[in-house]
């Protein structure tokens, strides 16, 4: 087997690198352990429950303001079903181009070492996990809510130019928040079963995705020429925005018969609701800043995407 190791004083402001195949080793044996079949593990046949929520109340957009105050209970959860599926549908563009990311990055490397053989396990993950979140949506009768057609170009932009360290910082930014928000959703018994179902197979397998991710960008950071270091932070910086922006989809609001003008501006006003992705994106900013991603205009950037206090 084709193996490779790095230097043993590797090392940034977080500590040693661990070694690059041991990481895939262990990711291996833990997705051989806990991986799931969507299609199977969850009952979808069962049908959804009166009076639950699709969604945590506390994570719907427009929750605490004005209008949430004035919508009746059934509007709320209706307006939970249509954003839950709305962010279904932004999992799947996302994973879409986290796939694409990947295999740009293994293209050139050992087929045989344990780092492509997990690169390729967290591939097929992401392939079940996007047929899953299709099936939630098609299942609740809702929508699809693609992203809209200028972040969808502009994602097809950044798969095809972002820098290896770009493509790892982008994949933490759209995991990690996601993560946080199932963490909460999926022990939460106010959810639909199965959403809290597709939530745990969620969470449990993008664990292995997150620490694939981190360590992968710990070391290209150390190794990356100033410009690419750059790049990668102003990207960061610039795909934030956009991921921030994709995370609310107004025309949930038309769907379930609010005023889509209005329902925007007052999420845009919420504090609570800054409050949340601030929250969502804490850990995750405060490891990029220690891996030396938040600087100069690509921390700016994160600051405007509202991800940043």
């Amino acid at each position: 087997m084709t193996t490779t190791t790095e230097p043993p004083a590797l090392r940034d402001a977080l500590g040693l690198i661990k070694d690059r195949e041991r990481v895939a080793e262990r990711l291996l044996q833990s997705s051989a352990k806990h991986s799931f079949d969507p299609d199977t593990e969850l009952d979808w046949d069962a049908p959804f429950e009166p009076g639950k929520w699709f969604w945590p109340p506390e994570l719907v957009s427009l929750y605490d303001t004005p209008m949430w105050r004035r919508m009746s209970e059934e509007q709320r959860l209706l307006l939970s079903q249509h954003e839950a599926a709305a962010l279904a549908s932004l999992g799947i563009w996302f994973e879409i181009i986290l796939i694409q990311l990947l295999t740009r990055h293994i293209y050139d490397k050992p087929a045989t070492s344990a780092h492509v053989r997990y690169a390729l396990t967290e591939i097929a993950d992401e392939c079940r996990h996007s047929k899953m979140f299709a099936r939630l949506i098609a299942k609740g009768g809702t929508p699809a809510y693609p992203v809209a057609r200028l972040h969808h170009n502009l994602g097809r932009f950044f798969k095809t130019v972002s820098t290896t360290p770009g493509s790892f910082t982008a994949t933490l930014l759209g995991e990690e928040i996601l993560d946080w928000m199932q963490r909460l959703t999926f022990p939460d018994e106010r959810v639909q079963p199965l959403v809290r179902g597709v939530t745990r197979i969620h969470v449990v397998e993008e664990a292995r995705h997150v620490r694939y991710a981190r360590e992968e960008l710990r070391r290209q950071m150390l190794r990356a020429p100033r410009w690419e270091a750059e790049l990668t932070r102003i990207g960061s910086g610039e795909f934030s925005r956009i991921f921030s922006q994709a995370f609310i989809n107004p025309k949930v609001y038309t769907d379930v018969g609010l005023d889509r003008r209005a329902a925007v501006a007052q999420v845009r006003a919420s504090a609570h609701r800054r409050e949340v992705m601030r929250s969502g994106a804490r850990k995750l900013t405060e490891f990029l800043d220690d891996v030396g991603v938040m600087r100069g205009v690509g921390r700016r950037l994160w600051k405007s995407s509202g991800l940043l206090a």
